[in-house]
């Protein structure tokens, strides 16, 4: 089946602006075109564009993206450039992580100190308690 622009947004909730953008960045590789130069989607593009959000999702950068799906192409030879490439999306993932557990001590860390302030009455208080501002 067949489907339009305009019902492949319906589908995956995408602007048509960004399906138009996957499409210029070489990410949509198999959709075929009329003569007029509409784009005519079929499932397996539906697919793509859905594991293309997927990729987004998880921070994979556009170039990353396109050099995915050209090892797909390629076939099985690729096979250990694709698990490297997701393997180091993965070690980027635990990196932000990591600096998302700090940035989240750091509120932790204001909030114990609000929390104390607030229990006393006043920072000046609270300092004199111990409790420090800074991070």
């Amino acid at each position: 089946m067949a489907y339009t622009l305009i019902e492949v947004t319906e589908r995956t909730g995408l602007t048509a602006h960004t399906i138009r953008y996957y499409d210029k960045e070489g990410l949509l590789p198999f959709i075929h075109k009329t003569d007029s130069g509409r784009r005519i989607f079929e499932e397996s593009d539906i697919e793509w564009i859905e594991l293309i959000t997927c990729l987004k999702s998880t921070g994979m950068k556009i170039k990353d993206i396109r050099k995915f799906i050209e090892w797909y192409i390629e076939g099985d030879s690729t096979l250990q450039d694709r698990l490297a490439l997701f393997k180091s999306q993965k070690e980027q993932v635990e990196r932000q992580i990591e600096d998302l557990y700090k940035h989240m001590e750091k509120i932790n860390h204001k909030i114990h100190y609000y929390e104390v302030a607030c229990g006393v009455g006043t920072e000046e208080k609270a300092k004199h308690l111990g409790v420090q501002k800074e991070c």
